[in-house]
């Protein structure tokens, strides 16, 4: 509740900024986007004032039947129908190839939107995933750029069709009768300010109707991601309850923006019929008092009504511009955001590094937690094709230490070096090509298992798929599957059992081929006999590789070359296993007495 207390906060917060003309200046920049469709952006407007062109000459026309009709034209009513229909024909026509030209590009456009939005968060650091919800993004990708999708092409462009309809009905209507058009427009201030105060508050309120959309999006991210913790609870209820209340709060701000909106153009329709009944009566006096022929009254009243009409859609069309200004903010704030590689650049020349590992002096505070120290000036030196163990309890700095060998996270103080060269110099691409993780809970992809291998080295042979399998001791089951390594693993890998996801997960790092090889609790959540067979193929994993396995399962470590126990951030003990095990009261000689000795 807390979490969405802040994010109500926020938004509420942003609501209250006005929309400044260098925010409104931000938010246009978003049309970057349609620049590549230019051209069909032009074209376009073309046939968008073309269609305007045909709808204003509608009034004249109309004019001009009525002078027909009472045998004050040069025309027959033949001849102005036959012309009245080949305008409307073209009508249709321009219309056509306006909404056609306009569709391609917002389609086109909104694609490189979210190819845009989706290429930057898949390049963000982690620190920036740590601070929003996957929900949350996802939402950012489709309802953000859905809302934007209309205003880029449709909505500007009709936009300029009302302003144009409203400039050159008024300009046609002051020709026809400048007493009559005095008169209208002498309502149209009082619109105006009802426009501004009712857009103030319809752009609040949708506002906040994104943000609870997205929060909803998020309990539905997360609920599915671990529907297996809710069914094992058996708590299907509360997440229908929390996703049904979240749903409760769009709709209540959404019908309370739907208010205000129904208000607003109710008092649109009543203002703009009350002037068209005020237009009848004055233009009627005018027409008695042979001050002005019917025809031309008749053509003021048809160009009225076009002009009312174009007051009424700007000023939807005004409430979806403000709309929009929230949610390009939204995008362009992640597409502000540096990422930490540029998945544009070519890649660099892969060069493997021999593996020596150095942490010298790591100092370290999370940033969401910079008063925490995780880490108090840590030291160890990992010789290449060695392999070391860091053991203690959690939050000791164990996983934190292969965090920031893997830069994850930018150091707070000292130095880690491969090979004598500092973890800046690397490219990242570089560093990471030479790193490969064996975690504790494997994650796969839903594709097939010969997806999930190959993406240790994308582009591999499937002869090379088969035998990092086979070393990872998992080509007998993948074979006893009726489509081999054609086998859908399913969403995570749920398909597949711990032991076979982990296996497939090392044959995936033995595709990879790394220098340097973490294994995070690889086998702390198996059965005796998958362990075995996982251990088996770590050890073929690990031949020839600098090694660093972190462990709260002291069996499965007492064969590396050193232990390095941690407390509170430091470096407590560091030895052999033998060594360690025999220190009188040593924090490894007590993990060792709990975990092997018999309790009594």
């Amino acid at each position: 509740m807390a979490r969405r207390r802040g994010t109500d906060s926020e938004s509420d917060e942003a609501d209250k900024k006005r929309v400044t003309k260098e925010g409104f200046r931000k938010a246009l920049s978003i049309f970057q986007f349609v620049r590549p469709y230019r051209l069909q952006y032009i074209i376009g407007f073309v046939f968008l004032i073309l269609s305007a062109g045909t709808t204003m000459s509608f009034g004249l026309l109309i004019g001009q039947i009525t002078s027909v009709i009472q045998g004050k034209s040069a025309y027959t009513l033949n001849q102005v129908t036959l012309f009245f229909v080949g305008v409307l024909v073209a009508q249709a026509i321009f219309s056509f190839f306006r909404i056609y030209f306009f569709s391609q590009v917002s389609e086109r456009a909104m694609a490189d939107v979210r190819r845009a939005t989706y290429s930057k968060i898949i390049t963000l650091p982690i620190p920036f995933f740590e601070q929003r919800r996957v929900g949350e993004l996802t939402s950012r990708i489709s309802a953000d750029v859905s809302q934007l999708q209309d205003v880029l092409t449709l909505t500007v462009a009709e936009l300029f069709r009302q302003v144009a309809t409203l400039l050159i009905g008024t300009a046609i209507i002051f020709y026809v009768s400048w007493k009559l058009t005095l008169f209208m427009l002498a309502t149209f201030p009082v619109i105006i300010i009802a426009a501004i105060f009712f857009g103030k508050f319809i752009r609040k309120l949708s506002k906040r109707a994104q943000d609870h959309l997205a929060e909803a999006s998020v309990v539905v991210e997360e609920t599915l991601q671990s529907v297996n913790v809710v069914k094992s609870f058996t708590n299907e209820r509360l997440e229908i309850s929390r996703y049904g209340s979240a749903l409760q709060r769009v709709v209540t701000t959404a019908l309370h923006a739907a208010k205000y909106r129904g208000i607003f153009v109710s008092f649109i329709i009543f203002a703009l019929f009350g002037g068209i009944i005020g237009v009848v009566w004055y233009g009627g006096s005018l027409v008695l008092n042979n001050e002005m022929p019917f025809s031309d009254l008749l053509t003021f009243i048809v160009y009225t009504t076009f002009i009312g009409g174009s007051v009424a859609g700007m000023g939807d069309l005004y409430a979806q511009l403000q709309k929009t200004v929230g949610s390009s903010e939204r995008i362009l704030e992640i597409l502000g955001e540096a990422s930490e590689v540029n998945a544009e650049d070519e890649l660099p020349l892969f060069v493997p590094v021999q593996g020596n590992v150095q942490f010298e002096n790591l100092k370290f505070s999370y940033p969401a937690r910079p008063d925490i120290a995780v880490l108090k000036g840590v030291s160890l030196d990992v010789a290449a094709g060695r392999k070391i163990a860091l053991v203690g309890q959690s939050g000791a700095g164990k996983s934190t230490l292969v965090q920031l060998l893997m830069r994850y996270y930018n150091l707070s103080s000292g130095r880690i070096t491969i090979d004598g060269r500092d973890l800046t110099s690397f490219n990242l691409t570089e560093l990471r090509k030479n790193i490969a993780v064996v975690p504790q809970e494997v994650i796969l992809f839903g594709g097939t298992i010969m997806e999930n291998i190959q993406y240790g080295r994308l582009g591999a042979t499937e002869a090379d798929v088969r035998e990092a399998a086979r070393k990872a001791n998992a080509l007998n089951f993948i074979e006893s599957f009726p489509e081999g390594f054609k086998t859908i693993v399913g969403e995570r890998g749920v398909k597949l059992s711990g032991g076979q996801r982990q296996r497939i997960a090392i044959a995936r790092a033995i595709l990879k081929d790394p220098a340097i090889l973490v294994l995070d609790e690889a086998t702390s959540s198996l059965d005796a006999e998958s362990e075995q067979l996982v251990q088996s193929a770590l050890d073929e994993l690990m031949q020839n590789r600098t090694t660093i396995i972190i462990a709260h399962r002291l069996a499965t470590i007492r064969k590396v070359d050193k232990i390095y126990v941690l407390r509170e951030g430091q470096i407590a003990e560091a030895g052999t296993h033998d060594e360690l095990a025999t220190l009188e009261d040593g924090v490894y000689a007590n993990l060792v007495k709990l975990q092997f000795e018999p309790i009594t």
